[in-house]
């Protein structure tokens, strides 16, 4: 039998979203950040020449400067103030995180509910501030050695260029921290995943432009282009499927006595538990960290024929090594986000207090202890589909040339905040509903 939730759900209609006023403004409000974030995205760093910038970018776009790029829709290949984008307040969040998974201080401010809550989040800004300068500065580093035909990419290398350098990309990332928390607070959808996610679907239309145009040069062909279509429908169909996915633990409740001559009731309900619980951070990480050494040698001092040349080599896209190694972090990563994110003893200590139970477990370590081997099981299963969406489509992409933004990185990333942003939309639909409600009752009882 359907939930309210779910009957109201089937209910939808294009009128009821007509009169959905707080929905509609909070819809266009997202979209004018967003339109204000994509300006941000053409506003070139100072003192830099466009020619060396853009010779650079097409001649590096397969290693960690490619992936950068394309969750900056594209700033940090015109070399602008939003070349970070919000990457430092997010590395920022998973540090801080972290700690307090370490740290029995922070562990307890986390506890203490709204102000605590308010103080982390204030460590997450420093920390933010912090990252942005320290990656501006090598940036900065990296831009006076940048040389391309036209000579070096700075007009005017020395110290000036990088404290400005510095100063203009970590005011770019702290803009774009607000902007993503006006999204989250007033608009629709978490606001750095939207930002995030703006960003790659900006330059979808481009990308899918090159590669007909390849497909019309012969550089690639009709039947690649249509097996490369086909995957994408099949991959974002299979992302859903498992997004959605999750293993509903049965929760038992106390009795309770409704009226004195009724009988005790016993009341029941569920524990979800996602199969993908960490998310894209997985893909992420691994790719950032397997393409660092070929992003070193990009800048161009590093010799084909040295060590580090080498290993940048290896770690290539299509290498067999690289597959491995990216196969291994992604797993890794899954594993150790998990298990930060969700404490089964913290869970089991919490059903133990309101007196619930899970049928046929003893509360306490037993229930801990079961729902840490269901985890386990399921990020491991979560694992291996992370895998099998980043690795296939890259061993296809590496054999056609294809940009990032038809990878399975950039796919789940779309399919997820998607799924996010459309729940949360929903959401909003049902509570309307549920307030015009209320308005009717109250108009009957007086």
């Amino acid at each position: 039998m359907a939930s309210p939730i779910e009957q109201l759900a089937k209910n939808f209609s294009f009128s009821s979203f007509k009169k959905a006023e707080d929905l509609k403004k909070r819809i266009w409000f997202t979209v004018f950040i967003l339109i204000v974030y994509r300006f941000g995205t053409y506003i070139p760093l100072p003192n830099i020449n466009p020619a060396v910038v853009s010779e650079f970018t097409r001649n590096h776009a397969g290693g960690l400067f490619g992936v950068l790029d394309m969750f900056s829709g594209g700033a940090i290949g015109r070399m602008t103030v939003f070349s970070l984008n919000i990457m430092p307040y997010i590395s920022a969040s998973i540090i801080v995180q972290l700690l307090t998974s370490m740290s029995p201080q922070l562990e307890a401010l986390k506890k203490e509910g709204e102000p605590g809550r308010r103080k982390i989040n204030q460590y997450t800004r420093y920390g933010t501030v912090a990252l942005a300068l320290l990656q501006g500065y090598g940036i900065a580093v990296g831009l006076e050695r940048m040389m391309g035909n036209s000579g070096c990419a700075v007009l005017d290398p020395g110290l000036l260029f990088r404290f400005t350098t510095m100063i203009s990309l970590t005011g770019g990332t702290l803009f774009i921290m607000w902007l993503g928390e006006q999204i989250s607070s007033r608009g629709i959808g978490n606001g750095s995943s939207i930002i995030i996610y703006s960003g790659i679907v900006a330059n979808l239309p481009a990308a899918l432009f090159n590669a007909f145009a390849m497909g019309k040069q012969g550089a690639i062909s009709i039947t690649a282009l249509l097996a490369l279509l086909v995957m994408v429908v099949a991959v974002i169909a299979f992302i859903v499927f498992m997004e959605k996915a999750n293993r509903r633990i049965p929760i038992q409740y106390p009795k309770r006595q409704v009226m004195v001559n009724m009988p005790a009731q016993q009341h029941g309900t569920h524990l979800p538990l996602k199969l993908n619980n960490a998310g894209v951070i997985p893909p992420i990480f691994a790719s950032s960290i397997l393409l660092l050494p070929m992003t070193i040698a990009g800048f161009g001092t590093v010799e084909p024929d040295s060590v580090l040349g080498r290993i940048s080599h290896i770690f290539s896209h299509g290498q067999p090594l690289y597959m491995f190694c990216f196969v291994a972090a992604i797993i890794f990563f899954a594993f150790f986000y998990t298990a930060i994110m969700f404490n089964p003893k913290d869970t089991a200590d919490n059903l133990k207090k309101s007196g619930s139970y899970i049928p046929g477990i003893r509360p306490g370590d037993l229930t801990a202890d079961y729902i840490d081997v269901i985890l386990t099981r399921l990020t491991l299963i979560g694992a291996i589909y992370l895998c099998l969406i980043c690795i296939l489509p890259e061993i296809l992409l590496s054999q056609v040339s294809l940009p990032f933004y038809f990878g399975g990185t950039s796919l789940l990333i779309v399919v997820n905040v998607s799924i996010d942003t459309v729940g949360q939309f929903q959401s909003h639909m049902i509570a309307q509903q549920y307030e015009k409600l209320f308005k009717r009752s109250k108009m009957r009882g007086m």
